[in-house]
């Protein structure tokens, strides 16, 4: 995630950071400058085209697809946000229920061995859903004292809860926690695997190809046909104009793509794996 000052105007303005969609889209704003360039030549010059020609009047038709275009950038642009915001709230409640089950735990185990097991289990789900959620495989040297009874070829978070449950379990029979102790700790297990699923949930569950499909095509060819319109009005002044309506609208179904899947590796993504360290320190403070 790009740590910034949201009141500093004039660096957002001049400063072209690597994420910002003016990087990304340039070679197509040049063919669609040259495109535009080239039509407003041919209807100036060679067809020479005038105001009282129907090609002048494709503006209106413009007019009215603007208002519609708007609105389903606006719908695609909240709908991924809404999910970038649900991701980050799921992090957020995994950040409370490592703390709340280390401050349980803390209060009810005394021996240290045990201690020392959630000590490090706890922050370890943390750890092993960020990188699950990121598809990437956990090699077994990362976590070699665990090796043997994580399968790596599993559903890992599944695995450690398991681990966890099976280890309470212990506690129960042995007589070190009490069956009140046992249904307290339960809420705070639960809660990894919702937490878990609600994540999967996002990951695996894209906008629609459809609908996505058919914002990409909308844009497209509302951009290509605004030479048409504008060249007479504008004359070569069409250039930049075409460009920049372009940038804006694309620029929006972009951000949109970058933020809808907010586990992946782009600027602007959830730094989980910054938050599974903080969980990491907090439960080693209160163990």
């Amino acid at each position: 995630m790009i740590s910034y000052n949201t009141k500093d105007w004039f660096t957002f303005i001049f400063h072209f950071h690597k994420s910002d969609t003016v990087r990304k889209l340039f070679p197509i704003m040049i063919a669609i400058g040259i495109y535009s360039g080239l039509v407003g030549y041919l209807e100036l010059h060679y067809f020479k085209v005038t105001k009282s020609d129907y090609v002048h009047n494709i503006p209106i038709m413009h007019g009215m697809l603007g208002f519609v275009i708007s609105l389903l950038l606006v719908f695609r642009t909240n709908t991924a946000y809404d999910r970038w915001w649900e991701g980050r709230k799921l992090w957020g409640s995994l950040v409370n229920n490592s703390r709340n089950m280390a401050i349980k735990l803390s209060a009810i185990l005394k021996d240290e061995n045990d201690r020392k097991f959630f000590r490090k289990y706890i922050p370890m789900y943390a750890d092993i859903l960020y990188k699950h959620l990121k598809d990437d495989e956990t090699s077994k040297q990362l976590f070699e004292d665990v090796d043997l009874e994580i399968d790596h070829h599993k559903h890992k978070p599944n695995q450690l809860k398991r681990i966890m449950y099976h280890k309470i379990n212990d506690l129960y029979d042995t007589g070190k926690i009490t069956g009140n102790q046992l249904i307290t700790l339960n809420d705070e297990l639960v809660a990894f695997t919702d937490i878990c699923g609600a994540c999967e949930r996002i990951k695996n569950t894209p906008i629609p190809y459809s609908y996505s499909a058919f914002i990409k095509k909308f844009i497209f060819f509302y951009t290509m046909t605004l030479p048409f319109g504008y060249s007479v009005s504008l004359g070569y002044l069409v250039v930049p104009v075409v460009v920049f309506i372009f940038y804006v609208l694309a620029s929006l179904e972009l951000i949109a793509e970058e933020i809808e899947d907010p586990f992946g590796d782009d600027e602007n993504d959830l730094p989980t794996k910054k938050i599974s360290e903080n969980i990491k320190k907090h439960v080693e403070e209160l163990i």
